[in-house]
């Protein structure tokens, strides 16, 4: 189990690194984390939804997503607040103080999937959720060594040097943690080194001096991080291409499922602008991309409180094009009503008006895979849908797509303005199709070379040779087979 000093450390990334690294040296390898906290998911073959790091992490592995790598997935709606589930499913929604009364009864269920991973793996490798020393939180965890004990598993910390002040925060993790925990971390590991890394040696010595843990590395800092789909909301950063193509995106405060992104941020022709709260919408934008959000309506005011209902509206009369997807589809309709209060007050209220649709949100919750085609241009598209609510109007007489979901069952998703320059999708993840994207992206003049699966495949492998070079591996599989 790879823990972390601190959220943000790294570990979803030396994980994924080490995921690759070891399915290279033949070994059959998942990825496990027992509790996370994201609202950018990923749906399983089997209709089930995991964190998006764990859905890297398969990648790495080169196996297919499984509802028991992640089993307990919580997905932020307030400040206080989140929506639980629970080996894919949806569980029930908690606040804080709530859940953190509840989550014990949870660990059968979060032993039951590692159970289920371990018997066809030769290696799990775990991650850790924020650190083991926030010993408040100590009382019927199952994110860190709550679960490490109960599942009787050997822990290797992740400290991040960037940040500075790493020797205090290993040691001082050492110091407030019990006995018998300080016992389990069987090493630890420097992450995001910048410069010469002998030049900590005498660090790694004081460390190893203060707590008796082996030091397993010292990870330099990996530059094609960034070209990795990001898990975190703070992490979301604008592309990397500068061309004359311009896709503005308003960040939300509860955007969701931002996987959208990552392949137009590699796109040399586009330029991606993301917009925080207090800035306007550009007003050279070609597209204005309105993503997924986890909490529609209060979204949706989030985004007139900043004055992007007017920017929008500025935006269409100057002919440019609007696409939503998910939350951001809903968004672009009349109304959106919430009879069962499960956003929050039971209501209807005011959409963008830009599409004539109506959406109902409802208590099922839709978690498929699916393929087709875009309708305008015929290209290939794929994907997945994870979202509550059911859309009607006359705009849904033009769809956007024509797709089949896992069972082969054709529907039609979607919906356009008269002229097309306004769209709106359940699908997200059809950036990613690359037959799609570069489809897409030729009706605004730009093109698209890019294969994006095969360009995430081959960072995968970049950061396991990083891994490789720095870290002493031989240790880490010593270290997983003392688990008696």
């Amino acid at each position: 189990m790879i823990q972390g000093t601190g959220s943000n450390v790294g570990k979803s990334l030396i994980v994924a690194g080490l995921c690759r690294l070891f399915a290279n040296r033949g070994l059959n390898v998942r990825p496990f984390k027992p509790q996370n906290m994201s609202n950018n998911a990923a749906v399983t073959a089997d209709g089930g939804e995991i964190g998006r790091a764990q859905a890297l992490q398969a990648m790495g592995c080169r196996v297919p997503l499984s509802v028991h790598m992640n089993p307990v997935l919580l997905k932020p709606e307030t400040d206080t607040g989140a929506q639980i589930i629970v080996q894919g499913k949806r569980f029930g929604t908690m606040r804080a103080r709530e859940y953190g009364k509840q989550k014990g009864a949870l660990l059968p269920k979060v032993l039951e999937s590692f159970s289920e991973l371990e018997s066809s793996s030769d290696l799990i490798l775990v991650e850790g959720a924020g650190s083991p020393a926030e010993i408040n939180l100590r009382s019927g965890d199952i994110a860190n060594m709550g679960f490490a004990e109960a599942a009787n598993l050997p822990v290797i910390l992740c400290a991040d040097i960037d940040r500075g002040g790493v020797i205090a925060s290993v040691v001082g993790t050492h110091a407030v943690l019990e006995p018998d925990e300080q016992d389990r971390i069987k090493g630890f590991f420097i992450n995001r080194f910048r410069g010469d890394p002998s030049l900590f040696d005498d660090g790694m010595h004081e460390i190893a001096q203060r707590t008796g843990w082996q030091g397993i590395g010292v990870v330099p800092w990996f530059s094609d991080a960034s070209k990795l789909p990001a898990e975190d909301a703070l992490d979301l950063s604008n592309g990397e291409g500068t061309g004359e193509i311009k896709i503005v995106v308003p960040v939300i405060s509860r955007i969701a499922n931002f996987d959208d992104l990552d392949p137009l941020r590699m796109e040399p022709d586009v330029t991606l602008e993301l917009i925080g709260p207090g800035s306007p919408l550009p007003g050279d934008a070609d597209v204005v991309l309105l993503p997924g959000s986890k909490s529609t309506i209060g979204d949706l005011a989030f985004f007139r409180a900043q004055g992007w209902d007017i920017d929008l509206q500025a935006h269409v009369r100057r002919g440019g094009h609007v696409l939503g997807i998910c939350g951001g589809y809903q968004m672009l309709g009349k109304t959106i009503s919430d009879p069962d209060g499960i956003e929050g007050s039971a209501g209807t209220v005011e959409g963008l008006g830009l599409l004539d649709i109506e959406t109902v949100l409802t208590p099922e919750k839709s978690l498929v895979q699916a393929s087709g085609k875009h309708l305008e241009t015929g290209a290939s598209v794929s994907g997945y849908e994870i979202h509550i609510g059911r859309t009607s109007g006359a705009d849904c007489a033009r769809p956007y797509l024509h797709i089949r979901d896992a069972s082969g069952a054709p529907k039609l998703d979607g919906a356009q303005s008269a002229d097309g320059r306004i769209a709106g999708t359940y699908l997200h993840g059809l950036f990613t199709d690359d037959a799609f994207r570069k489809a897409y992206l030729k009706g605004f003049g730009a093109v698209s070379d890019l294969a994006y699966d095969q360009r995430i495949d081959a960072v995968l492998d970049d950061l396991a040779e990083h891994l490789e070079r720095v870290l002493n591996v031989d240790a880490i599989l010593q270290i997983a087979n003392s688990r008696t």
